[in-house]
């Protein structure tokens, strides 16, 4: 299946993606491509516990990752008006600018769940595959 969309001004990145999983019940799904632009970014780097946020004018260059109703894992890179590029894990609070327009792909063939598995200290995706 192919969802496209469009997030308007003022739109809360995440939190819509996620309402948009929940609303179509996607089970097993990922970001095929997504661009916009953003007033504010709030990315929590690598091994780091704390978001970062900034406010200003930044172009997603680069959205990525898997959607489920069980759980997302999205990660985010944009970039300022002098092209200094950041990026990473998509929290709350990146609020659109002019515009998100999102293309995801999903299957009915799996579903995604987020479960620790001993090999993390964090829930990791696991994929069930669906018998035909």
């Amino acid at each position: 299946m192919v969802y496209a969309f469009r997030l308007k001004p003022g739109q809360d990145l995440k939190k819509e993606i996620n309402h948009f999983v929940q609303q179509k019940n996607i089970k097993a799904g990922w970001i095929a491509t997504a661009v916009g632009s953003l007033t504010q970014y709030q990315l929590r780097f690598a091994n780091q516990e704390p978001g970062a946020k900034a406010n200003g004018h930044f172009e997603i260059v680069s959205l990525t990752g898997t959607v489920s109703i069980n759980g997302s894992h999205l990660h985010l890179s944009v970039s300022d008006s002098t092209g200094r590029t950041i990026g990473g894990h998509l929290l709350d609070e990146c609020i659109v600018y002019t515009t998100a327009e999102l293309v995801i792909l999903a299957s009915d063939q799996m579903e995604f769940i987020r479960a620790k598995d001993g090999t993390t200290n964090w829930e990791e995706l696991q994929v069930i595959t669906k018998e035909d």
